[in-house]
């Protein structure tokens, strides 16, 4: 989870969203795709940026529906607008991505399922980087799949911005932000929240989010603070199993972080952070059964610091680093029992009385050389984790200008995630946790095309994750329960293409356009198990087709249209049939009508215009057509 990669990739990468406003294109963006900073053009991975410009214009309520339009990235909802997501990518398992907020690691110890409870709201989010691929050379382990970094805007303007949406369900959102600025000094704080009365029985949800940015710009010296806090409840219908449809969970987040940088001839990253997340899951939200005794209850705690530095020599540019992470949780059902059980704040007579705790330290070095012709990139990281010992994670990325607009590219890299405390310790009435998991490691070889003009960008690539000891729930029929296991290993294929247009191209045609984006990706996972029924890493989306395009109707009116075909692998048993069933394959079309004169947007946004019956996790119905209309007002002062 390197900090001083992200840095750098979020340095870079926020020009990106001028890119689609012709202010710069991506040839001339500085980013970062290993440890050393270079050019989007000598780059030899796949990164893949979702810009303010598309953000601001799209029918979406939340960084789950964004994400849904992504290339290649699955996101398995339950619920809507951002209640609860399973995301990964490249047909890895919810665990195996990284999340990060402004290059700080905030994915969740206790389970992946948490990792998007995001305390940002939409209009905080200035862009979106996906690294797809192996990551944990660069930022450690649990970028096994890949990595997200949600990149904020910490405004430099005084402005007020205030926003208000209804629609159908009882749906309701509102948002209320204010950036100062004075001399070196900048401040922004957002409030916003959000909710619903749900789509079926019970799956009303409620969501507060607020964060705080401020920033101190000195010469050759800036510090970054950020804290934010989610508190969620929902209901969860089916979340979990479909056997107890009347399930309801309360999630609280804290987060904080502070970033120093500087430096002229060595440049230097200090960083810290810590994040405090609160779980409540009822099993029955009323009516409980005679043998039900208790919810389920559960506290994480995550901080940790990093130090990075980064030169330039005559032989190329030189990174080298380390950090430190400690993970704890409490509760009532994951972990060793406790000496003396812990009090559940807010709680009536309920007591955490199992824990568990590990630390993570790391140490890298990472060098990149580049010509006019070539680039070339390598580094290894060395890890030791308190439950799991020394692990080495060594890549190495090149490229080479076959002409001036088009290369090839070609990276080896080994990646590595350590079972979360639910993996390990998890017993309920349809799971069973296994204590002595073993982390999962693969190998990763990928390579491709890339052709980058002043008019488009288009990318071809082709990846192969060589996996083993790959952490699943499994289980033989349908009347075992489910367990974790290290049970397989899988050999994980795939093609992806892009084709993202400058509106250079539309403007000199003449052409109402604005932005345009395509993307297909496919999948194929190759399991050497058994027999084992797999509940998420053989659940894969093979086919994913995605159009995004935008278009004026008038001066201030334009249309957006988000387009997306999904074919997903595996099955699910139908609670109802009590069969096994396969996933069906499915259309999402959405819509957004924008109206935009001086300070207001003024929106009008329809989802699943085609109001599709689809499931993203079997037996969790997702909802049909959906419309909402709001507005954004922006006051300078």
């Amino acid at each position: 989870m390197k900090q001083f990669s992200l840095s750098l990739l979020l340095l870079c990468l926020t020009q990106l969203t001028n890119a689609q406003n012709d202010t710069i294109w991506i040839d001339e963006v500085q980013i970062e795709a290993s440890k050393t900073p270079t050019i989007y053009s000598e780059t030899s991975r796949i990164v893949n940026v979702l810009t303010k410009a598309e953000i601001r214009q799209a029918p979406i309520q939340s960084i789950s529906d964004l994400l849904e339009y992504a290339m290649n990235v699955d996101v398995r909802q339950r619920g809507y607008h951002g209640v609860q997501s399973d995301i990964s990518i490249r047909g890895g398992t919810f665990d195996q991505t990284l999340i990060l907020i402004n290059g700080i690691p905030f994915s969740n110890p206790q389970t992946g399922h948490h990792n998007s409870d995001i305390p940002v709201d939409i209009e905080n989010i200035e862009n979106v980087e996906i690294l797809e691929g192996a990551g944990s050379r660069i930022f450690g382990p649990n970028a096994f799949s890949g990595a997200i970094n949600i990149i904020t805007g910490n405004s430099k303007e005084n402005k007020l911005k205030f926003g208000l949406s209804v629609g159908e369900n009882g749906l309701y959102s509102g948002l209320a932000s204010g950036s100062f600025t004075k001399n070196y000094f900048s401040n922004n704080l957002t409030v916003s929240k959000k909710g619903s009365n749900g789509y079926v029985e019970n799956t009303d949800y409620q969501i507060l989010n607020i964060l705080y940015q401020a920033g101190i710009q000195l010469k050759n010296n800036s510090l970054e603070f950020q804290a934010a806090y989610q508190d969620k409840g929902f209901g969860a219908n089916s979340f979990y199993t479909p056997a107890y449809p009347n399930q309801y969970e309360a999630t609280k987040t804290q987060f904080v972080s502070a970033k120093w940088k500087g430096g002229t001839k060595v440049k230097y990253q200090l960083s810290s952070y810590y994040k405090k997340h609160n779980d409540r899951f009822e099993l029955f939200r009323t009516n409980p059964a005679t043998w039900y005794t208790t919810h389920n209850y559960h506290q994480t705690h995550a901080y940790g610091f990093e130090g990075n530095l980064n030169f330039v020599s005559k032989i190329g540019r030189t990174a080298i680093g380390a950090s430190f992470r400690n993970e704890k949780i409490y509760s009532n059902k994951l972990g060793f029992d406790m000496d003396e059980p812990k009090e559940v704040r807010g709680e009536d007579a309920v007591f955490y009385t199992k824990s568990d705790d590990r630390d993570n330290f790391s140490i890298f070095v990472d060098h990149a050389y580049h010509t006019s012709k070539f680039s070339i990139s390598g580094g290894v990281m060395a890890n030791w984790n308190s439950a799991f010992d020394w692990e080495l994670f060594p890549g190495l990325d090149a490229s080479f200008f076959i002409t001036k607009e088009l290369k090839i590219f070609a990276s080896i890299n080994k990646s590595y995630r350590i079972p979360t405390f639910t993996d390990l310790y998890y017993v309920g009435p349809t799971n069973i946790g296994n204590a002595n998991l073993q982390p999962e490691e693969a190998v990763t070889i990928e390579g491709g095309l890339k052709y980058i003009s002043k008019f488009f960008v288009a990318e071809m690539a082709y990846f192969n994750r060589n996996g083993k000891n790959i952490i699943d729930w499994v289980r033989l029929s349908s009347a075992d329960k489910w367990e974790s296991k290290n049970i397989t290993e899988l050999d994980t294929r795939g093609i992806e293409f892009s084709f993202i247009a400058n509106n250079k191209i539309f403007k000199s045609a003449n052409l109402p356009i604005q932005h345009l984006r395509l993307s297909y990706a496919f999948v194929d996972v190759k399991k050497h198990s058994g027999n084992y029924i797999s509940k998420y890493a053989l659940d894969y989306m093979k086919h994913k087709l995605n159009l995004n395009i935008a278009h004026s109707i008038t001066k201030n009116l334009s249309l957006n249209w988000q387009f997306s075909y999904q074919d997903r692998a595996g099955t699910y048993h139908h609670f109802i049939n009590d069969v096994e069933t396969e996933y069906k394959p499915f259309v999402l079309l959405d819509t957004r009508l924008n109206w935009e004169i001086e300070n207001w947007n003024v929106y009008l946004e329809v989802a699943n215009i085609l109001d599709e019956d689809y499931f993203d996790i079997g037996n969790v119905i997702m909802p049909g057509r959906w419309i909402r209309i709001g507005f954004i007002y922006d006051i300078n002062l």
